[in-house]
């Protein structure tokens, strides 16, 4: 068998136009790859997580959901927030904490599905009755970052929203 004859056999006979479609292909994926890697590892990016599940129904008779609110967990340094999303506003409405601190923050729902988004922010998840999502952030900059619901919630779904101010 002569040399043309088995590149013959080992060429896929595809068209030119077709196989820079395939290359092209090719490095979107890996350059989706590279994205993916660097936002999760060197940005910080966060997936929500599901901390635990609870039942919708009865979940303000018990701590620390019948008292949501900020938790001081280290001085000045670490905070957990609980916040339980009704039709159609956040409780508490307002949050406070001080600028450096590394916030976690609870949220669960007792009707229906809801969103939490904080502006200027990495924090935005889904909130569904019957468990609890969680995200960290580190408030750095002083100022009012306001949280809103991003889940269509029914007719007040535009006037659900609330406020995280972060003191020097």
């Amino acid at each position: 068998m002569s040399a043309p004859e088995s590149a013959e056999k080992l060429s896929m006979h595809v068209d030119p136009t077709e196989r820079a479609w395939i290359r092209a292909s090719i490095v979107i994926l890996v350059v989706f790859a590279v994205s993916v890697t660097i936002a999760g590892f060197m940005l910080g990016i966060q997936v929500p997580t599901t901390e635990q599940r609870v039942n919708p129904q009865t979940v303000q008779d018990a701590l620390p959901w019948s008292e949501p609110g900020v938790r001081e967990i280290v001085a000045g340094e670490q905070y957990d927030v609980y916040i339980v999303s009704k039709r159609f506003f956040y409780e508490p409405g307002t949050i406070e904490v001080p600028a450096g601190a590394e916030v976690t923050f609870y949220v669960t729902s007792t009707d229906v599905q809801h969103g939490f988004k904080i502006g200027d922010t990495n924090v935005n998840f889904m909130v569904i009755p019957g468990q609890v999502s969680t995200l960290t952030h580190t408030f750095d900059d002083p100022g009012t970052y306001d949280y809103i619901c991003t889940e269509y919630c029914g007719l007040g779904h535009a006037v659900m929203f609330g406020s995280v101010t972060v003191t020097p």
